[in-house]
């Protein structure tokens, strides 16, 4: 049942926990086992909360014997993602695959075309350095657009800003989805050595805004929790146990070795802001309504419903299968 104007409130996105992570159980061993007549499944891990939860509802659905974690780190990544992701797995009882995927990438280019096109912006950059991307984080104070700045600190802390032209920007997303795509790649060699499954991590904000890669992240066979919002991904993974220096942890991109966050990288606004919004949004709630119960002006409702929108529509080429001719 859809809320009404007069019941919608900061908790009108709380689960039922235990009732959600049965019906996500029951649904990846039907797909799997009934209709793939795959054996168990393979999770990449990363230390992250959504590739945590998927671990855990995994390892429920399959037992952790029939379950593999894929650490696939490379020269820019976090190293608490690894550490973090050892302490998952065993604290479930999974087995765990580490592919180091730096050479591949160097194969690729990945780093060298990224590096190339940062410099065109920013001559003073050298490898090495930290960089990132983002986005305006001030949705709620202004509209502005979703233009990404690049952002690169020298070893001695001096930091450079600049507004990235289309060309370098696409040159930098196109080389570093390099790494996403080498790490399905592998994701999937694993399972077909094994007659598994490949367990997809994506959220419903990934899914549904673009915040993933065509056949990369969003290469797999089945997403457990494509559905859920990112704040209901954290109340499935207080019920299920996932550590808590992973449920606590920023959620990060962990591409660039700038360190970015998700919020500040696509996002804009935290989380419990952002999807309570969208939810409202979904449901017919006017946005009257959605701003009194966040304690918002219509103004910041509407901007952020807004960029929601636009980011649906301008990615939906991510979410479109191939196109066959009937």
């Amino acid at each position: 049942m859809n809320p009404q104007p007069q019941t919608f409130n900061r908790n009108s996105l709380e689960l039922d926990a235990a009732a959600e992570a049965e019906r996500i159980v029951t649904f990846m061993q039907e797909t799997v086992i009934r209709k793939f007549h795959r054996h168990g499944g393979v999770v990449g891990i990363s230390g992250g909360i959504d590739s945590s939860v998927c671990l855990a509802l995994t390892a429920r659905a399959f037992g952790p014997e029939r379950v593999v974690g894929i650490l696939l780190p490379e020269r820019e990544s976090s190293p608490d993602s690894a550490d973090l992701a050892h302490k998952l797995a065993a604290h479930y009882g999974v087995e765990t695959v580490t592919e180091e995927i730096s050479s591949t990438l160097d194969g690729f280019g990945c780093y060298r075309r990224r590096d190339e096109a940062i410099q065109r912006v920013i001559p003073e950059y050298q490898p090495g350095w930290g960089v990132k991307i983002v986005l305006p984080t001030n949705l709620l104070e202004q509209q502005t657009l979703n233009i990404f700045r690049v952002v690169a600190t020298s070893p001695d802390g001096q930091q450079f800003s600049k507004r990235l032209p289309t060309a370098e920007y696409l040159q930098i997303v196109a080389a570093s989805n390099f790494k996403q795509r080498s790490r399905m790649s592998l994701l999937y060699y694993h399972a077909e050595a094994r007659n598994y499954a490949v367990i997809g991590t994506p959220n419903k904000n990934e899914r549904d805004l673009g915040f993933f890669v065509k056949w990369g992240d969003g290469g797999a066979d089945l997403n457990p929790i494509g559905h859920l919002f990112k704040t209901q991904v954290f109340q499935l993974a207080k019920y299920l146990d996932v550590p808590e220096e992973i449920r606590q942890r920023t959620p990060t991109t962990d591409t660039y070795p700038g360190g970015s966050t998700q919020e500040e990288f696509f996002y804009r606004i935290p989380f419990d802001i952002l999807d309570i919004i969208w939810f409202g949004h979904e449901q017919g709630i006017p946005q009257e309504a959605i701003a009194s119960a966040l304690g918002l002006t219509t103004e910041q409702v509407g901007r952020v419903i807004a960029d929601i929108e636009s980011k649906k529509r301008t990615t939906e080429f991510l979410r479109t299968p191939p196109v066959n001719l009937a």
